[in-house]
């Protein structure tokens, strides 16, 4: 037995750089299988979600405002959901995130978490302000300016000023460009100033 494990060894020793060979092939062989199969899963990603299809929002008026039909409801939050989306797909307005988060008393609105599942309130429809809303000319004021000439008085500055002139505070760079020679800084104006007002 002790000369066959002798022999043996000799014979392992004979060919060191056959078995070399054998065992780079090998580390080769298992590295390439690791890099293959890390590629073919980054390559499958993330599995695509279906989403439901989308349900049109019946409203409903009640006391001069609209609210959505079918609520209140149940929602379990899915993956990549947050309350601006869940809440526009109920009022379809994301408006209403505010009263998805009061009603679930959420500390945080801006974590919600895969599986939690929230209570979507009867609420009515949040819209933001209309563009025509927005761009309503202001009110004349009492304290209007309406000359060509104003002289400047404790409180005032150029936006304020141009606000009672043009009704447009925006227009103060004109009243700035138009006295460039006494206002050489727009942000101080000194009482008793006389300033042109470009008509």
């Amino acid at each position: 037995m002790e000369d066959q494990l002798k022999r043996w060894l000799k014979q392992l020793k004979l060919n060191e750089s056959t078995v070399s060979m054998f065992l780079g092939a090998l580390v080769v062989i298992v590295v390439g299988i690791l890099i293959y199969n890390y590629f073919t899963s980054v390559d499958q990603g993330t599995p695509e979600i279906l989403e439901p299809a989308e349900e049109t929002v019946q409203l409903v008026e009640e006391d001069g405002k609209f609210v959505p039909s079918n609520l209140p409801t149940k929602h379990t939050v899915a993956a990549g959901e947050h309350l601006w989306s869940i809440a526009e797909r109920y009022f379809e307005s994301g408006y209403n995130w505010v009263d998805i988060a009061r009603e679930n008393k959420l500390a945080r609105p801006d974590m919600v978490t895969v599986g939690q599942e929230l209570t979507i309130p009867r609420a009515a429809v949040i819209r933001p302000p209309s563009e025509a809303q927005v761009a309503e000319p202001l009110a004349p004021a009492a304290n209007t300016i309406s000359g060509t000439s104003y002289t400047v008085v404790k409180g005032d500055n150029l936006w304020s000023i141009a606000v009672r002139a043009y009704q447009d505070g925006y227009k103060w760079p004109e009243i700035a460009k138009a006295n460039s020679e006494t206002v050489t800084n727009p942000n101080l104006i000194e009482v008793g100033m006389v300033l042109k007002l470009p008509r």
